[in-house]
């Protein structure tokens, strides 16, 4: 039970994986202590959001200790079947996950999924940015579509990983303007210093990545800027929404919080009202300024339902995309 006077639960019950711990008895006495499991090696987008989570809450004494556990592999599997089981119940408990999970899930047919746990919080987005090089031919989104739809293997892509969230993007804007995904020629990197490199060279004709990858190269006049996947023009950013330039598809690499399986209701309320409380402090807003975030806080049964809904958007273009 989440409450003001249960401590973590003891080392032993963690099971294998990385752990850190953060006890904060200065803080206000009888605040609860929470343990953060992520299932990614350490140093990631997860466990960058867990370890901000935990700095948040720390800092504005809605904890009073933590403790954070990585698992990692095949994006976030191999770990969440460890959560299902080992925290089945407890209620001082949150797994750090997102729309990366969702994808590996079906690309990899898992046997557990997202409806194996307890969604608290959906917290934060990263919206996609479509550029090419300096020198492209393709000055708008609409001459990116154009030579997509005369011919799609002309069109090589850099992105992320196969089935990854930059690819997912690719699949669904040649879907919305009537191109089989099947033709697509996407070109996976497993870095983004990889892409980046594929771009500055002319290797291929357009790229596909979280904006930050690309913010400099932009500033810098080596990239133009297409398009960007968010829901409204973002400031400081001299660019239209996927959406404006009349490609009907908008897409955030979201990131959240579960609890594990087996947990009380009131459990589940208390969790929801701590990640609440944090996400709107000042403290948490900054952190997203700072990290380029755009808050997009759903909670409870309205976070479930997006998380139904998204995985049944992704499964769709997996399987256009021959992963699923």
């Amino acid at each position: 039970m989440l409450d003001r006077r249960r401590f973590l639960m003891s080392t032993a019950a963690v099971g294998a994986g990385l752990m850190t711990s953060h006890l904060s008895p200065a803080l206000a006495e009888g605040a609860p202590q929470i343990q953060l499991f992520v299932p990614a090696a350490p140093g990631g987008g997860w466990d960058q959001t867990a370890r901000t989570i935990d700095q948040v809450l720390r800092s504005e004494k809605l904890i009073s200790g933590s403790q954070i556990t990585n698992v990692g592999g095949a994006g976030g599997t191999v770990g969440l079947p460890q959560f299902i089981s080992q925290w089945n119940g407890k209620g001082n408990s949150l797994m750090v996950a997102g729309m990366v999970m969702v994808g590996a899930i079906i690309a990899n047919k898992a046997a557990n999924n997202l409806t194996q746990v307890t969604p608290i919080a959906r917290l934060t987005g990263e919206f996609e940015a479509l550029v090419v090089p300096a020198e492209s031919p393709f000055k708008t989104a609409a001459d990116f579509v154009a030579a997509l739809k005369a011919d799609p293997t002309k069109v090589p892509v850099a992105g992320g990983s196969a089935g990854g969230s930059d690819h997912i993007l690719f699949g669904l804007i040649a879907k919305t303007v009537g191109v089989p995904a099947t033709n697509l020629s996407y070109v996976p990197f497993a870095g983004g210093g990889e892409a980046l490199s594929a771009l500055l060279g002319n290797q291929v004709a357009a790229g596909i990545s979280g904006f930050g990858e690309f913010s400099e190269q932009v500033k810098a006049g080596a990239l133009r800027l297409l398009a960007i996947s968010a829901d409204k023009r973002q400031d400081g950013i001299d660019a239209p929404t996927l959406k404006e330039a009349g490609i009907d598809v908008e897409l955030f690499n979201w990131r959240g919080v579960f609890a594990p399986p087996g947990i009380s209701d009131a459990d589940k309320a208390a969790m929801i009202t701590l990640i609440e409380t944090m996400a709107k402090s000042d403290a948490w807003a900054t952190e997203c300024k700072n990290r380029n975030w755009t808050p997009i806080l759903l909670t409870g049964d309205d976070y479930a339902k997006f998380v139904t809904e998204d995985s049944a958007r992704i499964e769709a273009i997996l399987k256009d995309l021959g992963l699923a």
